[in-house]
């Protein structure tokens, strides 16, 4: 009687144990990264990829135009993939791309640029991250599209022609 007794606790302990973590995979919801429509954008200060000058994120954001920030590296695989559709954005539409150098090597950085092109209207340096953390990033590359100093979309990971034509889309 004790054995049944223990294998029916046995059997009840690890059914429950399995049905908790069944329904937590159905929850799915918990771990999406929040998309933040409609945000206003972070003010920063940081440093002129090139020049190396002081910029301040209210002199590079204006209103009335469309951006995209693009957060990047040169030791990012993804980032690589997905520049030549950065360089198709910057030569088809009116987006202007403001690129993020994120924890990189200025020189690694720059010969990535000189290898595959440079997008980007301005870029600026956020060496150390924090910067991508205030605007919410995860990791790179990460896009946004700005439109009056708001976020309008987030993209996670690297960009693709569906989500170009739904940057599109949105844009008109």
């Amino acid at each position: 009687m004790k054995k049944k007794l223990l294998t029916f606790l046995v059997i009840i302990v690890f059914g429950s144990i399995f049905y908790v973590f069944y329904k937590g995979l159905e929850e799915s919801s918990i771990y999406t990264p929040d998309i933040r429509v409609k945000k206003d954008i972070p003010v920063f200060k940081s440093k002129d990829f090139f020049s190396g000058e002081s910029v301040e994120s209210s002199n590079i954001f204006e209103l009335d135009k469309m951006y995209l920030l693009n957060i990047w590296s040169s030791w990012c695989v993804p980032c690589r993939q997905e520049h030549p559709l950065l360089m198709g954005i910057n030569s088809r539409t009116n987006i202007n791309i403001i690129g993020m150098n994120y924890k990189d090597n200025s020189k690694n950085a720059k010969d990535f640029l000189k290898e595959l092109g440079n997008p980007y209207k301005e870029i600026f340096i956020d060496s150390d991250g924090i910067i991508a953390i205030e605007w919410g990033a995860y990791g790179v590359p990460e896009s946004f599209l700005i439109y009056n100093n708001k976020i309008i979309k987030k993209y996670i990971g690297p960009l693709n022609e569906e989500l170009i034509n739904e940057m599109k889309l949105l844009i008109k």
